[in-house]
């Protein structure tokens, strides 16, 4: 009796702490309209998404395939964050025009700068077509049932009239018991606008990253162009400025504690519905492997971009990239702890068992599944990590797999010229030197890691760093994969049309190149002693997740579900709130102008900051966008539910208002696309005012506000 007691006690905060949990990441159709009304919002659902007449969804767009961005004028104006357009930025910058460094800002639509291969993505309409994909699956297993699934999505597209600069994506929620239709319109022509230095962009970069309080001005613009009849169009001088269904008017009105506020994005992968043992083996197994090969690697790269300014521009991007998800996962694995992630997701299974016991069986099978995987999966987190943050050996599979198409008879043409282009692009920002070092540390931390089974023969060579410097940087100057070494009288560095012009010459000496060599070792070991191994359960464990998924739906009438993340349009709610993340630790709401002086370094890559805004500070010129206290905001907080790919999101007030602009998470609630949790989970935002303070003040750009609708 003691036992039944006990266990209803924990039982019940577990379903209580999921029933506390507004918000959620709602596909737009589907949205909880009464308890965002409940929450504070004044506009209906209708007016966020409706595909009869102009809604919100009409001005927000993908972009470039990662990150989000809005509308906010009627000549097409795009306003995303200074981290999802950075690769544009530094594309257009050179030693001796550093716009990464200066910043940029068009004076005029014709200063506004092309840039090649960049997209945005509109959503015309989505439908719930559950029942068409999944017609006919009912008695099938895999891999039939996926060949069945994949020609009834490729069936329902072929049905639908869409225009030639359209498409239709079905994607798969609740681990493939719904599938959902979205109809896309793309934009090709898209053209930078204006940015600010990275001292305001990128203020306090990594130190900063993805901890609050925080002060960065994480933004930058585009412009979206069209064709005279204003529909899709490639880039053309001749093109004109988008004119949008709807745009965002942008409010500078003060903030205050509790206010509604919405975010409407993409983000890209949240992983909520998970069992207790995933979560565990993310926090103790995965989580630190990749941390830990990701931390070398930064460091080494850091010791050279610290004191060579070729070095760090051309690494710039990269070097952030890789921090991005190093810091997130060393918050993640910390937030999982403190907020008793494992723990919480126990009590909830003990409370769908006391209500469903075949889920008992499905729980030990996958408990079982997950143990069973564990040493494959700690490799594959290994081994992925050091390829890719190896770029020596990254180069290398790209090889490896180009001569796999070879001889296999399917490298076909316009493949080979993707190839061609995606590594003349790759050598344009490569050091072979410096990363012949970080790939000498990875490989160390490789060797030590990884249990012997997984290692090629002959591997322990490899242990020390220290020996394995000069032993890669030798490989590295012989070897045509780095550039260093010439085959059919050019290096792939250099003339690629030359190097490609005797392919079975190519291949011949790619086999024998030593970078090559060392990569293919790798690569075939793990492929024949982990990879069949961790896919094969993977398979097995996906399968039982969407029973699990289907089993928590029906069991647990209380608990309102939304799809995890992945990369569609979503719409999250909240309220603008501060923290209490620690004992004693009790964050604002809000962060000002004042906060950067107070960490302002002169000279520091990451706290420097522009002299012109110091004078603004000291004179107080702040137009229009002080707040109450007389200072400038810069960034604020709220209780939004929010993952990578939100990363330029609009965030918007109760009427609908552009008041932030989402691009990035509070480190002690990084676990959320776990476990959510709102006692430590913040999404940060920069604030309107401080966006066009910089637009007007800084970059003296008025003419950029003068299109805007401004609410005051």
């Amino acid at each position: 009796m003691t036992k039944k007691i006990l266990l209803s006690v924990f039982i019940l905060p577990a379903a209580m702490a999921f029933a506390q949990q507004y918000g959620g990441m709602w596909i737009p159709t589907e949205l909880n309209e009464k308890e965002m009304k409940d929450l504070g919002m004044k506009i209906s659902a209708k007016d966020i998404f409706n595909t009869q007449k102009p809604s919100i969804k009409d001005a927000v767009v993908q972009f470039n395939g990662g990150c989000t961005a809005e509308i906010i004028s009627p000549k097409g104006l795009l306003l995303t964050n200074h981290h999802c357009g950075y690769g544009q930025i530094q594309a257009h910058s050179t030693v001796q025009n550093d716009l990464l460094s200066n910043g940029f800002w068009a004076k005029n639509p014709d200063g506004e700068l092309p840039n090649p291969g960049v997209k945005v993505d509109f959503i015309v309409d989505i439908k719930e077509v559950t029942d068409f994909i999944l017609e006919g699956t009912d008695n099938l297993v895999e891999p039939e049932l996926t060949k069945k699934i994949n020609k009834n999505i490729e069936v329902y597209k072929n049905s639908q009239k869409i225009e030639a600069y359209q498409s239709i994506i079905v994607k798969s929620m609740y681990y493939g018991n719904k599938f959902y239709a979205f109809t896309t319109e793309t934009y090709k022509d898209i053209r930078l606008v204006g940015a600010p230095p990275q001292s305001i962009g990128k203020f306090g970069s990594d130190t900063d990253n993805w901890v609050w309080p925080r002060h960065t001005g994480d933004f930058s613009m585009f412009r979206i162009y069209a064709g005279k009849d204003n529909k899709p169009a490639e880039y053309s001088k001749d093109n004109i400025p988008y004119v949008p269904k709807h745009y965002l008017p942008v409010s500078i009105k003060d903030k205050a504690e509790n206010d509604f506020t919405f975010v409407f994005g993409f983000p890209g992968k949240t992983t909520e519905y998970l069992p207790a043992v995933a979560v565990q083996k993310i926090m103790t197994d995965i989580d630190p492997a990749r941390i830990a090969v990701r931390e070398v690697a930064l460091k080494t790269l850091d010791e050279k971009m610290r004191t060579d300014s070729e070095t760090r521009i051309k690494y710039a991007s990269k070097y952030a990239s890789v921090a991005n998800y190093w810091k997130k996962w060393i918050g993640e694995v910390e937030g999982l702890k403190k907020s008793n992630a494992v723990e919480k997701k126990v009590m909830y299974e003990g409370s769908l068992v006391a209500k469903n016991h075949e889920i008992k069986t499905t729980l030990d099978q996958l408990n079982k599944l997950y143990n069973d995987q564990a040493p494959y999966a700690l490799n594959n987190a290994y081994y992925t990590e050091v390829v890719k943050n190896a770029e020596t050996l990254k180069l290398a599979g790209d090889y490896y797999d180009y001569i796999a198409s070879v001889e296999s008879g399917k490298m076909e043409e316009k493949e080979l010229a993707k190839l061609k282009s995606k590594v003349t692009s790759f050598y344009k920002d490569y050091s072979a030197e410096l990363d012949a070092k970080v790939t000498a540390k990875l490989l160390a931390l490789y060797v030590n890691k990884t249990a012997p089974q997984f290692l090629p023969a002959g591997f322990s060579k490899y242990k020390d760093e220290n020996q394995n410097i000069p032993m890669i940087e030798e490989m590295s100057k012989n070897s045509i994969v780095t550039g260093r070494s010439q085959v059919n009288g050019a290096a792939l560095t250099g003339d690629i049309e030359k190097a490609f012009s005797n392919q079975d010459k190519l291949i011949k000496t790619l086999k024998k190149d030593p970078i090559y060599q060392l990569y293919a070792s790798m690569k075939e070991t793990y492929m024949k002693t982990a990879d069949p191994q961790f896919t094969s359960l993977q398979g097995k464990i996906d399968d039982l997740q969407k029973k699990f998924m289907a089993q928590q739906m029906a069991t647990d009438k209380d608990r309102k579900f939304f799809p995890d993340a992945n990369s569609t349009l979503r719409v999250t709610y909240g309220k603008v709130k501060g923290s209490t993340p620690r004992d004693a630790v009790s964050y604002g709401y809000q962060t000002h102008l004042a906060g950067v002086m107070e960490k302002y370094v002169p000279g520091d890559y990451e706290f420097d900051v522009p002299k012109k805004l110091i004078d603004l500070y000291n004179k107080k010129d702040y137009g229009n966008y002080k707040d109450k206290t007389g200072d400038v905001p810069v960034g604020f907080t709220a209780t939004n539910h929010t993952t990578g790919g939100n990363s330029g999101s609009p965030a918007l007030d109760a009427n609908g208002n552009l008041v932030g602009l989402n691009f990035d998470r509070q480190w002690e609630g990084t676990m959320s696309d776990i476990n959510y949790d709102p006692r430590f989970s913040r999404n940060i935002m920069v604030d309107t005012k401080y966006i066009l303070f910089i637009i007007e003040k800084f970059a003296d750009s008025k003419w950029l506000i003068d299109e805007m609708k401004v609410i005051k």
